[in-house]
Order: C-alpha cells, then sequence, then structure tokens
C-alpha cells in the first residue's frame, strides 16, 4: 500500500516522513470495506517509566479528495507518580495549526515550527535506527 499525501499540510514536514509511512505501510494487508483514515502507532516495546526509552508516536490521518492528509501526529510519555502514566507530551494538530507542549502548553507561530521540526526529525532518526514496533489501524 501506498498513499499519496497533500504535501501543503498545516506545517511544512520533511518528505522523509511521508515515505516513513509508506514504508511503514508496505506490506500491510488492507481491509476489504472503504476506509477514509490510517492511524500508525511507533512503540519501543522496552519503553516504561522506570527504564525510560523511546516515547510513543502515533500518527493519524485522513483521506481527503484522493489525497492524503496528516491530522495529528502525537507524542506520549509516563508522567505523574506513585503510579505514572502515558499522557501527551507533544501533539501537532495539522487540522487547527497548533502544537501542545504538555511542560509550555499551547505553541505559536515560529516556537511551534521550531518544536515541530526537532520533534519530527528526531522520530525520523528513532524509526531509521529500528526503534519502534508499529501496528496500523483504518477507520
Amino acid at each position: 500500500m501506498k498513499l499519496n499525501f497533500n504535501e501543503v499540510q498545516g506545517f511544512p514536514v520533511p518528505a522523509k516522513l511521508f515515505q516513513l509511512i509508506n514504508q511503514s505501510l508496505a506490506g500491510t494487508s488492507v481491509p476489504n470495506n472503504t476506509f477514509n483514515a490510517i492511524t500508525l502507532n511507533f512503540r519501543d516495546p522496552d519503553y516504561s517509566a522506570d527504564a525510560g526509552g523511546y516515547h510513543p508516536v502515533e500518527i493519524r490521518m485522513e483521506k481527503q479528495n484522493e489525497l492524503w492528509q496528516l491530522v495529528y501526529i502525537t507524542d506520549f510519555s509516563y508522567q505523574g507518580g506513585p503510579f505514572p502514566e502515558l499522557v501527551k507530551e507533544i501533539d501537532v494538530c495539522f487540522i487547527s495549526k497548533q502544537v501542545f507542549n504538555l511542560f509550555i502548553g499551547w505553541l505559536q507561530n515560529r516556537n511551534a515550527k521550531e518544536l515541530l521540526t526537532l520533534f519530527v526529525n528526531n522520530f525520523i532518526e528513532y524509526y531509521i535506527n529500528d526503534c519502534y514496533q508499529v501496528s496500523v489501524s483504518f477507520d
């Protein structure tokens, strides 16, 4: 399965991200029924609140006029104690053009773009270094 993307997103992202998504979908069994959304989950099986590791990342895309549009990319981390829970640490919403960081709140303009660039570039490198197991769901 290979997706064609609307590369004019709410925020610019590197072409490598689209390549990574298509690589993750290669060989995936496509459901027989119609679907208009795909969610990719990237997990480090060794990530835990105690040992650390690579944060889980979720990417959602929706089909619009035969092209696929990024909806969000979310990075999760364990927070709190004594019973830590996974919470959104970085949340990029391409539809509303907003970026959220757990420790700062909502970011605007330059700060949002800088955090997005850093986050996406790091995520791509972690993926290239085979840090994640990927699961795919169709809606």
